[in-house]
């Protein structure tokens, strides 16, 4: 621009720019750097009062609006009134980081934190907090609402989250209608749908969307220790067209690799049928790959904590150092300063000076399982550039800012929790969001790593797709009835249930729904015409030849049921000294009880000795006709099943009772007994089918098939209609359930008032709200000592990461007692769901009482860690602090509350002291 023309146009623009957006122009003096176009675009709209959705990518700088909606707040708008900007993050380490960028541009004096673990400043006109306590602050009325006028909803996606998105919707929808709402989100493919909603509930709302990455991304495929670009060039990415030199490759590979195989023999095989020969690079070796090509730092996505840990291993083992002498001096003296609180012998339970080998060399993993003070180490190592390769579970890609040059993905599968599943392109695009580093990077790099299971065109499908909707997981829960009941009465409650966005989503989809009903019942048609036969009622006879199906079905499922109750009421009745047979599975063979079924609530788990000398539980599923005991022998009054010794003493006199290890064929009784060709139904049934006119038709089974396909859509239509209508209202239907449970038991009045206990109610945050308020009423943690009660309301709160087949010991005596007392009131709350057509309250998990007795108790980290159940080895420290750190939020709630009478929140109390010590009482320096 060099005419004076063009400066004097330039210059009128800027100055009609300064008129019609003073705030915005005021703004940008202090940030420094040239907006965007989006942000500009999102900014203006704020500065005209309007509520804003930005959806952008990872990295894009979506945070610049929010931080102009606290330069609005405190910028003086000449009423003379204090405005209030409250900024919401998911997760407390994300508002401890805005909290520090907030402090540093506007002064400690103006910014406040409020958390779970910090309160600080908390009448500032600018709050940073986590969603939850503004949730919180909602429901009380709180008086620091005051003022507010513009809320930040950061990372506003996580509305999606399956245990914590209702808190999202919950703060939208009960947010003053004079507040402004900034929501910040990554890219999802409906957004419209979201804004739409956004409107409905919260007024005029501006979405701006942005696709442009400030740090363009290239996608790679590394193939054995050859690195390809999955595409030639943007063009053929929009097209999805992969590189073809890769699919040369790749398709010679597997050639080479199936040659091999078929030289090799059958023997090569894995059970999948894939060749054995195949191993993908050494992790040292990837590695070293991305340093010589500069592609480090790294975040190399491992999903699985073992994988990431053992990836550590492999490295070190390898000889791997990416850092020099003055790298390591900071790295230390960052990891030393993280630590410091921690006691030294807990440390070396904890594996410190192997973590602090790894971090030295610029290698470390990122997972739940960690410290949080190992975790906070490496990402501040991460981000200062000293740490360069990081093996990560996908959670890092939901945490704080830690931008890298290059992501690598290991596979393109992971476990849910359930099952493996394969990668979704909403989550492709999350991880691989995190390459690219704004003003460091020119560029950014996504690596995937090629497998024989891989096909490139399947990864050119995952990278260039946009599909990451946006899905509610709203729904009512008993504290959510009790709030919003005691806020703004029944009746209204059920209005604002049906203003929420997963109500929104489903009357959406009804119309979807509507029309394949329609198309179902046009296709039933047709089939019925081909279905049609001569000879007489096709539809009748099919009808027959169903209720055979049914009815034969209905005996085996009866038969099943009637063996089960067999065996465990025959395992209730075993003692110590019988002799059994355990008639399959790995265990399978002769074996004598050591130990009765406990009389608490479950099915019934005898601890047994097998003659292989293998001590532990048998169940109702390792017995599919009832126990029977062979034999009676002595066990040792004192009988230790950990002892070998013991053991092969007590295996000999099991083996010496001379009864066979496998039953005899035909020994099994009973097993035949109610076979659907003993029942006269079934019977009645087959001879009307043989008497039917169609039964001689000669095409008879041709009109089945087309009968058959005309039932299975009939019963699939017949779901779709049950969907419609389960649809439409079905979140005040559900209120209407879950408040009818609360007035059964008294927490609501019949007039629909809250009662004194259901306030009470309304003050307990946690999943099992209702459970813990029923042990508090019914008095199940009276009477016991701080240890006991940390032990006790950890099972409220405890989930296993998997299912074992054990139940978890209980320290004995008020313990035992308290767990089974907390077991009944559950079965109680369970059956009473039931009823009601629910299912909210999760069956509590014993699992974590043992390493909460034993650390509220004040003994060693080491001990505590080995005494977890269902762990392979012990139980990771990470694990260990994320519950220990839920059951103080429980215990101070008690504490706190009033619906614990006073002995019990005293108790609480000292519980909270005995708890909070070691590495819990480690706290992030703020």
């Amino acid at each position: 621009m060099t005419s004076p023309a063009e400066r004097y146009a330039e210059s009128r623009r800027r100055s009609a720019r300064m008129a019609e957006h003073p705030a915005l122009e005021d703004f940008m003096l202090d940030v420094g750097f040239d907006l965007d176009d989006f942000q500009r675009q999102a900014c203006e709209s704020l500065e005209r009062g309007s509520g804003v959705l930005v959806c952008a990518p990872t990295g894009a700088g979506k945070t610049v609006v929010g931080e102009f909606a606290v330069h609005l707040a405190l910028r003086a708008d000449g009423s003379g009134t204090r405005r209030k900007c409250f900024y919401t993050t998911p997760i407390k380490a994300l508002s401890n980081q805005k909290y520090h960028d907030l402090v540093d541009r506007y002064g400690a004096e103006h910014v406040g934190l409020l958390t779970g673990d910090n309160a600080i400043n908390g009448d500032a006109p600018v709050v940073v907090m986590t969603t939850e306590v503004l949730r919180n602050m909602l429901y009380s009325g709180a008086a620091t609402l005051q003022g507010l006028a513009y809320v930040v909803m950061d990372e506003v996606h996580y509305l999606a989250d399956r245990f914590r998105g209702a808190v999202w919707e919950e703060v939208i929808i009960h947010l003053p209608a004079s507040v402004t709402l900034v929501s910040l989100s990554a890219t999802v493919s409906n957004y419209e749908e979201f804004a739409d909603w956004l409107v409905t509930v919260r007024g005029q709302t501006e979405v701006v969307v942005s696709e442009h990455r400030p740090v363009p991304l290239w996608q790679h495929m590394l193939v054995g220790k050859r690195m390809f670009d999955l595409f030639h060039d943007a063009d053929a990415a929009r097209k999805h067209d992969v590189h073809p030199e890769l699919l040369r490759y790749t398709g010679e590979m597997l050639r080479r690799l199936e040659l091999t195989d078929r030289t090799s023999g059958p023997g090569w095989h894995n059970r999948g049928g894939k060749p054995r020969r195949w191993q993908p690079p050494p992790r040292a070796e990837v590695v070293e790959r991305l340093d010589r090509a500069n592609l480090l730092p790294a975040i190399l996505f491992i999903f699985s904590r073992a994988g990431c840990d053992a990836a550590v291993q492999q490295c070190l083992a390898g000889g791997l150092r990416l850092t020099d002498p003055e790298e390591r001096a900071e790295i230390r003296a960052i990891a030393q300063a993280k630590v410091a609180a921690i006691p030294g012998e807990d440390l070396s339970v904890l594996g410190y000076w192997e973590w602090l080998d790894g971090l030295e060399r610029g290698i470390a993993a990122h997972h739940a399982g960690m410290l949080p003070a190992f975790k906070e180490a490496v990402e501040e190592c991460f981000v200062r550039g000293l740490v360069k390769a990081v093996f990560a579970t996908e959670t890092l890609a939901l945490g704080i800012n830690m931008p890298a040059r290059c992501v690598v993905l290991e596979r393109l599968v992971k476990f849910n929790g359930e099952a493996h599943v394969d990668l979704t392109p909403g989550e492709y695009t999350q991880l691989t969001g995190r390459a690219g580093r704004r003003g460091i990077d020119v560029e950014g790099h996504a690596v995937v790593l090629w497998s024989p299971e891989v096909d490139p065109r399947h990864v050119a499908g995952l990278a260039s797709t946009r599909t990451y909707p946006l899905r509610s997981s709203f729904r009512p829960s008993y504290n959510m009835a009790i709030n919003l009941v005691g806020t703004v009465g029944a009746q209204k409650s059920r209005d604002l249930l049906e203003s929420s966005f997963a109500q929104f989503q489903a009357d959406r989809s009804v119309v979807g729904l509507a029309r394949q009903v329609q198309r179902n019942v046009d296709t039933m048609q047709t089939y019925a015409g081909d279905a049609a036969c001569h000879h007489g009622d096709f539809e009748e006879y099919f009808g027959i030849r169903v209720a055979i199906a049914d009815r034969e079905r209905a005996l085996a499922r009866q038969g099943t049921q009637q063996r089960r109750a067999a065996a465990v009421s025959s395992l209730e009745r075993l003692r110590v000294g019988d002799v059994i047979r355990v008639p399959q599975g790995r265990r399978a063979g002769l074996a004598v009880v050591i130990e009765p079924p406990g009389g608490g609530f479950g099915e019934p788990r005898p601890l047994v000795l097998t003659q292989d000398r293998w001590a532990g539980r048998v169940g109702p599923g390792d017995f599919p006709s009832p126990v029977e005991v062979l034999d009676r022998i002595r066990v040792p009054k004192h009988f230790n099943p950990r002892s070998p010794g013991m053991r092969r003493d007590l295996a000999a006199s099991v083996s010496a009772t001379g009864h066979d290890r496998h039953d005899q064929p035909g020994g099994r009784r009973g097993r035949n007994k109610g076979t659907p060709g003993d029942d006269h139904e079934v019977a009645l049934l087959k001879v009307q089918l043989r008497q039917h006119p169609c039964h001689a038709c000669p095409d008879r089974e041709e009109h089945a098939r087309w009968a058959e396909r005309r039932h299975r859509l009939s019963r699939d239509t017949e779901a779709l209609r049950d969907k419609v209508a389960g649809r439409t209202g079905s979140l005040a239907r559900t209120f209407d359930q879950v408040c009818a449970v609360l007035t059964e038991r008294g927490y609501l009045a019949p007039d629909g008032e809250v009662t004194d206990i259901g306030r009470s109610l309304g003050r307990i945050w946690t999943e099992a709200d209702l459970l813990v308020a029923e042990c508090l009423r019914n008095g199940v943690w009276e009477g016991l000592a701080p240890e006991e009660l940390a032990a006790a309301v950890s099972m409220v709160l405890y989930e296993s990461r998997r299912e074992g087949d054990e139940r978890a010991t209980v320290p004995k005596g008020s313990t035992q007692g308290a767990v089974d007392a907390c077991q009944k009131l559950w079965a109680e709350i369970e059956a009473q769901e039931a009823g009601h057509g629910l299912s909210l309250t999760r069956e509590p998990d014993a699992g974590f009482v043992w390493p909460m007795y034993r650390w509220a108790k004040g003994e060693p980290l080491a001990r505590v860690l080995a005494s977890g159940h269902n762990y392979e080895a012990d139980m990771p420290a990470g694990d260990f602090v994320r519950w220990a750190r839920q059951v103080l939020d429980l215990l101070t709630q008690i504490r706190d509350g009033s619906g614990a009478s006073q002995p019990v929140r005293d108790t609480a109390r000292k519980a909270i002291t005995a708890v909070n010590r070691g590495v819990l009482a480690y706290q992030t320096a703020l």
